[in-house]
């Protein structure tokens, strides 16, 4: 859209003299106005400058046209049909007549001028009818307390106003029954004026009266109140409804007993329509034509805030899959007309009183289940919304096949929040897209909590590293023929303040989604070497290398060599001394990426390993290229081996291929998992260098390691 500047040298002065000159031909003869037809028009041209340059505004601002609407009441504009007309103008013909074009950002700025506008000429006449009603209250009065001479002026001014005034005016004795009423009340409520004065005050109650009005009018009849204000619907003889402004005073005695009721009545039937179309505008999406989160918040809200005993509510919060790649590849239009026919499936395959289907925003849409029957229901409408996508949408010659994922949460209302409901919803979404889209899930609270305790480990990871409440622990690698050994591995652990002692399946996951893994990985490896730096002085010659694993992330880092090489200087550890492991899935995964990292570490004289070798799916011939020096074979393997006289022939046979290709390949192996002594045997038998697991050693502590060294030297 062009700046407003830019519009504002378009819109010319004769654009707006033509706005003015149709506006006051739209008004003329719709109130009466003490002025000539070219002053009318005349004055409208100030209006019009002013709502223009509102529209114009940059950044916008209607309050201009709040302005005009009080203007509009000041210079007599005063009837429901001037708003009205002045209205409709502005929408159908302001942006036409100005040559402004009909762009969503233009109808919006015009629907909140009609809104400005509207206001002020709402409040304007409101205050103007307030005034008159002050004045026969006034009137009213003076008729009581004047003299006899003084009693018929006043009469005589007071029916003067009582017939000639624009509200309707009715008087009724405190015993309901009608006395009097103006011409403006018999038009109001379409009744004559004899039948009016034939009738009580209650037979004009309406079924939509609230319990509280009345109790409000028996007050005031009884003395214990002087007046009341409320918005009130009166039914007319042809059917239709009236919606006034009703307000009812109580006229008392010298000896302030009551004596009468008067009741002022306006119509403001057209301000009602106007609101209400505006709140409709305001509660629908403009696009699709279904609620907006606005009206699903406020139905939501209401629902949890009045409810029976045993009540029940679902949601199934649902969102399409692949939506913006269909928006970004065909076009936003695409992706509008896409919408638009996906909220025409769900509401023609959601119905009843009971559900609502709103969207929410972009490509998510939201059903609400009230009196909710359990989560049965709630998973037969997600199952029907899926069963509504399933046949194709055909929009500008695209064929378009669309899925969904949806969130369900069904629960009790009692002790729930809108808010909790929807986030609750908002997770389970999540967790459907996560579990292959097309699909429903579950609200799963067990989930949700374990989640949630994720969440929180997370963020307490980078302070309990500042802290220091992370250890390593270490366990040795042993020759599986003179049980000497040969490296030690460190496992890092985390001395949880609340959760006691935590492994690394715990946390070391999460550390890679922060990020925090290439911190803490840092840290381990300084931890470790600076250890295994002691056993080299300890044992010299006979030391063991110390392994250190290395996370995916921490592998992608181009920080690593230099890290590695400063840890090394630091600690003056012998670069042999240091082997890095990465899994077998993480160093495939560098097929299409530079191995210079590896390589350079490599030639640093740092021993490589892969991790869990056999569980993935590694590719042989690359493999013989990689600067790797052993392969750690899986734990999972070393089960068929337990028990020497039911040995499992095919785990005995993948295990014997593994050593066989990497010693194939010039490369040592050390089993992982080894716990009986059938297997440390076997393992030698088929060619493996070293052993790791419990029956040598649990992961320990630095004293102990060093204590099993010094005895495996004895």
């Amino acid at each position: 859209m062009p700046s407003a500047h830019e519009v504002a040298v378009e819109v010319t002065r004769a654009d707006r003299r033509r706005f003015a000159a149709v506006w006051a031909q739209a008004l003329m003869g719709t109130s009466y106005v003490p002025m000539t037809s070219a002053e009318v028009e005349g004055r409208l041209c100030g209006y019009t400058d002013r709502l223009v340059d509102a529209l114009l505004s940059d950044p916008f601002d209607p309050s201009a046209a709040r302005a005009v609407g009080v203007d509009l009441v000041g210079v007599h504009f005063t009837s429901a049909e001037s708003l009205a007309r002045t209205i409709d103008l502005l929408g159908d013909e302001i942006l036409d007549v100005l040559r402004l074009g009909s762009s969503p950002t233009w109808r919006d700025r015009v629907a909140a001028l009609q809104g400005a506008l509207c206001s002020g000429f709402v409040q304007a006449a409101r205050k103007r009818t307030l005034d008159e009603q002050e004045a026969i209250r006034q009137a009213v009065l003076d008729a009581r307390d004047s003299v006899e001479q003084a009693l018929r002026t006043s009469e005589a001014r007071f029916r003067a106003i009582f017939a000639e005034a624009a509200i309707g005016i009715g008087i009724a004795d405190t015993g309901g029954r009608i006395l009097e009423v103006n011409d403006s009340l018999r038009r109001i409520l379409a009744r004559p004026s004899e039948e009016l004065r034939r009738i009580m005050v209650h037979d004009l109650m309406h079924p939509a009266d609230t319990s509280g009005m009345w109790r409000m009018y028996e007050e005031l009849v009884r003395g214990e109140r002087d007046q009341f204000r409320v918005e009130k619907q009166f039914n007319r003889p042809d059917g239709s409804t009236v919606w006034t402004e009703l307000i009812v005073s109580l006229v008392r005695g010298e000896d302030g007993l009551p004596l009468y009721q008067v009741a002022m009545i306006e119509d403001v039937t057209d301000r009602r329509m106007l609101q209400e179309r505006l709140r409709h505008q305001a509660m629908h999406d403009p696009l699709t034509a279904l609620p907006n989160r606005a009206l699903f918040l406020e139905r939501l809200t209401a629902v949890m805030q009045e409810h029976e005993p045993g009540d029940r509510v679902a949601l199934c919060y649902m969102d399409l899959d692949g939506f913006k790649v269909i928006n970004d590849s065909l076009g936003h239009h695409v992706g509008d007309d896409l919408l638009v026919a996906v909220a025409e499936r769900l509401a023609g395959a959601i119905r009843g009183d009971d559900r609502l289907v709103a969207r929410m925003g972009g490509d998510e849409f939201v059903i609400l289940v009230e009196d909710s029957t359990g989560t049965d229901q709630a998973i037969e409408v997600a199952d029907t919304v899926l069963r509504a996508l399933d046949e194709p949408i055909r929009i500008g010659g695209h064929e378009l096949s669309v899925s969904a994922s949806i969130g369900i949460v069904e629960r009790p209302v009692r002790g729930q929040t809108a808010a909790e409901l929807m986030r609750d919803a908002d997770v389970t979404l999540y967790w459907a897209k996560a579990d292959g889209k097309g699909q429903w899930a579950l609200f799963d609270p067990v989930r949700n909590a374990n989640e949630v305790a994720q969440f929180r480990l997370s963020a307490k990871m980078p302070a309990a590293l500042e802290r220091g409440e992370f250890y390593v622990d270490y366990q040795p690698l042993v020759g599986l023929r003179d049980f000497g050994v040969v490296g030690v591995e460190a496992l890092v652990r985390w001395a949880h303040p609340e959760l006691g002692r935590l492994g690394p399946d715990k946390f070391i996951a999460l550390a890679e989604e922060t990020g925090l893994i290439v911190q803490l990985g840092r840290w381990v490896l300084r931890e470790a070497c600076r250890q295994a730096r002691k056993w080299q002085d300890d044992f010299g010659a006979a030391a063991p290398f110390i392994s250190v694993n290395l996370a995916v992330r921490q592998s992608r880092d181009p920080n690593l060599v230099a890290h590695v090489a400063e840890i090394l200087e630091e600690t003056g550890l012998e670069p042999s001394r240091l082997q890095l492991e990465l899994t077998e899935s993480a160093i495939m995964g560098t097929a299409d990426e530079p191995l210079d990292a590896l390589r350079a570490l490599s030639r640093m004289g740092v021993r490589i390993a892969i991790d869990d070798f056999g569980t993935g799916y590694s590719n042989l011939a690359y493999l013989r290229h990689l600067p790797v020096h052993e392969l750690k074979i899986a734990g999972s393997f070393m089960e068929g081996l337990r028990d020497a006289e039911c040995a499992d022939p095919v785990d005995a046979r993948i295990v014997g291929t593994l050593v066989d290709l990497a010693h194939a390949l010039g490369l040592t192996v050390t089993a992982e998992g080894v716990e009986t002594h059938a297997q440390a045997r076997r393992m030698a038998e088929i060619g493996c260098e070293t052993g790791q697991g419990y029956l040598f050693a649990r992961p320990c502590t630095p004293e102990d390691i060093r204590d099993f060294i010094a005895s495996r030297l004895d």
